[in-house]
C-alpha cells in the first residue's frame, strides 16, 4: 500500500508539472523565476562557450589593459606613465590589480581563449547576482528575462568577445545590491567600493545609496559606511598615492575627461565641436541635477517605506514562525483547520496599516488575471507566511532609477556602457504602465541602437526617445502611487 501511495503521489506530481496551467505559471508568474534562473544560467553557459569557440575574438582594449598592468608590475607607480596602445590608464587601482591577475593567468595576456573563459565565469556570476534581485522582488515575468537575456548580441559581445572592465565593475555592484537587500551593510559597502575601484561609473548609484544609508542607518551610520568606502579607495590606491597622488587622482577619477566622438552611441547627431564643448557638458550636468532633484524625494519615500516594513518584518516574523511551529506540532495529532485569531501573536493595528500601505505601494505586482497578490498567504497545510521579499522593490527601483538618470544624461555612451544598465531595463520597463507590446518594442529598439555600428543620427535619436519615454512613464506611475499611499497613511 505504501509503495502504491508513493507511485500515486509521483504520478500526481508529474501531471501537475506537465499541465498547461503549471507551464503557464512558469512563464508568467514572477514567483517562478528561480526555475527560469536555472534555465538561463545553463543556457548562457552553453551559449557563451559556443560564442568563444565559434565567433572570432575582436581586439579593442585588452592589449592596452595588459600593457598598462605590465608597467605597474615592472615597478611604475606614477599613473601618468602607465600607458597602452589606446592611451593613458584612466581607471582606478582596483582595475590594475584585477587585470594584473589576468596578466599572470593568461601568460602576459597572450592566452586570449583562457581570458574569454574567465569572462564567461564573470558573466555567469553577474547573471546570478542580477537574477537573485529579480527573484527577491518578484516584479518581472520569467519569459521577459528569458527573451531579453538570451537574445542580446551586444551584451554577449561585451563580456566574452571584448573583455572590457565594465562587467567586472557591474558584477561588484550587483553583489553589493544583494548584500544591501539582506541588510548586510558592511559587506554591501565593501563590494560597492570595489566596484568603484574598477570603474567610476558605479558612482552613478551614489545619490540613491547615500539616502538609503541615511534613512536606514541615520547620520552616524551613514558616516561610518562612507568612511569605509573611502578607506577602501585609499588602501587600494595607496601605492600610487604615495608616489604621485595628483597623477593618480587625475588619471583614475577624471570627471572632466573628453570622450572620443568616434565611439559615441547617443550623440552621433551632434557636430564634434558641440560634442566636445564645455558648455554642452555643463548643460547635461545641470539636467542631471534637476532630474535628481525631481526623483530623489520619491526615492526617499520609497526608502522610508522600506525601512518601516523591515521594522514590521522584524516584529512580525518571529510571531509567524512561532505560530507555524505550533501548528506543525498540533498537526501531528490533528490537522489544524484555521488560524487562532485570538492568539496574542496577531498583528497590531499599526502593523496591519503598514502592510496595507505596502500593498498599495506595490500595486503593480499582480497575478495573471490582473488581481493584486496577497501579501499574507496561507498554504494548504496551514502554513502561514508574509511575503516580505517583495519589500525589496522599494529599494531596487530607486537604485536602478538613479543610475538610469545618470545614463540618460551621460556626455557620451560607448558600446561597452550598455552593460551599465542592461540587466535593469526589464525592471524599469515593468515599473511603468506601458503595454506589454510597447515595453518589448522599447527593449528591441534599445538593443537595435546598441547593435548598430557605427551609430547613426537616427539610432542616437531613437535611443534618447526610448530613454526619455522610460523615465517619464516611471515618473508618471510612481507619482500616482505616492498619492495613493499618502491617502492611506
Amino acid at each position: 500500500m505504501g509503495s502504491r501511495s508513493k507511485l500515486q503521489d509521483i504520478s500526481i506530481g508529474l501531471k501537475k508539472i506537465t499541465s498547461i496551467s503549471y507551464l503557464k505559471t512558469l512563464i508568467l508568474d514572477p514567483a517562478k523565476i528561480p526555475v527560469t534562473a536555472f534555465i538561463v544560467i545553463f543556457a548562457e553557459l552553453i551559449l557563451n562557450i559556443l560564442i568563444v569557440e565559434k565567433v572570432p575574438y575582436t581586439e579593442i582594449d585588452w592589449r592596452a589593459y595588459m600593457q598598462e598592468c605590465e608597467g605597474f608590475l615592472n615597478g611604475t607607480f606614477d599613473y601618468s606613465k602607465l600607458r597602452g596602445d589606446t592611451g593613458p590608464l584612466v581607471y582606478p587601482a582596483g582595475f590594475v590589480y584585477i587585470y594584473s591577475i589576468f596578466y599572470y593567468l593568461t601568460s602576459q595576456g597572450q592566452n586570449i581563449k583562457l581570458a574569454q573563459y574567465i569572462f564567461i565565469g564573470i558573466y555567469l556570476l553577474q547573471l546570478l547576482a542580477s537574477l537573485r534581485i529579480y527573484i527577491k522582488t518578484k516584479k518581472v515575468p520569467p519569459y521577459v528575462l528569458l527573451i531579453t537575456i538570451l537574445t542580446s548580441y551586444r551584451i554577449h559581445s561585451i563580456h566574452v568577445l571584448r573583455l572590457f572592465n565594465d562587467p567586472i565593475a557591474v558584477l561588484f555592484l550587483y553583489i553589493a545590491l544583494n548584500f544591501f537587500m539582506e541588510s548586510k551593510w558592511y559587506l554591501g559597502s565593501i563590494f560597492y567600493s570595489l566596484g568603484v575601484s574598477v570603474k567610476m561609473n558605479i558612482l552613478l548609484y551614489a545619490p540613491a545609496l547615500f539616502f538609503f544609508y541615511l534613512v536606514n542607518l541615520g547620520l552616524k551610520g551613514t558616516i561610518v559606511q562612507i568612511i569605509l568606502c573611502g578607506l577602501i579607495q585609499i588602501v587600494l590606491g595607496l601605492p600610487f598615492l604615495l608616489v604621485a597622488p595628483i597623477s593618480y587622482l587625475k588619471g583614475s577619477f577624471d570627471i572632466g575627461r573628453v570622450f572620443n566622438h568616434t565611439w559615441t552611441v547617443n550623440y552621433r547627431f551632434l557636430d564634434i565641436k558641440v560634442f566636445e564643448n564645455f558648455y554642452f557638458h555643463i548643460t547635461l550636468l545641470a539636467i542631471h541635477i534637476v532630474l535628481l532633484i525631481i526623483f530623489l524625494p520619491m526615492c526617499i519615500k520609497y526608502f522610508k517605506s522600506y525601512c518601516r516594513l523591515r521594522y514590521v518584518q522584524k516584529q512580525v516574523q518571529p510571531q509567524i514562525d512561532a505560530k507555524n511551529i505550533e501548528i506543525k506540532k498540533r498537526s501531528k495529532g490533528k490537522k489544524e483547520k484555521k488560524f487562532n485569531e485570538g492568539s496574542k501573536e496577531k498583528l497590531t493595528k499599526d502593523q496591519e496599516t503598514f502592510l496595507k500601505s505596502f500593498e498599495t505601494m506595490l500595486q503593480q505586482t499582480t497575478n495573471q488575471n490582473g488581481k493584486r497578490k496577497k501579501i499574507v498567504e496561507k498554504s494548504d497545510d496551514e502554513h502561514y507566511s508574509i511575503n516580505f521579499d517583495v519589500i525589496s522593490q522599494l529599494f531596487i527601483l530607486p537604485m536602478f532609477l538613479i543610475n538610469f538618470i545618470g545614463i540618460v544624461c551621460a556626455r557620451s555612451l560607448h558600446y561597452q556602457f550598455y552593460s551599465w544598465y542592461f540587466h535593469s531595463l526589464p525592471y524599469l520597463l515593468w515599473s511603468t504602465n506601458l503595454s506589454i507590446i510597447v515595453r518589448f518594442l522599447i527593449l528591441a529598439l534599445i538593443e537595435f541602437c546598441w547593435n548598430t555600428y557605427p551609430s547613426t543620427h537616427a539610432t542616437s535619436i531613437i535611443l534618447h526617445v526610448c530613454h526619455v519615454t522610460i523615465l517619464y512613464k516611471i515618473y508618471k506611475k510612481t507619482s500616482i502611487e505616492m498619492r495613493m499611499a499618502s491617502k492611506i497613511e
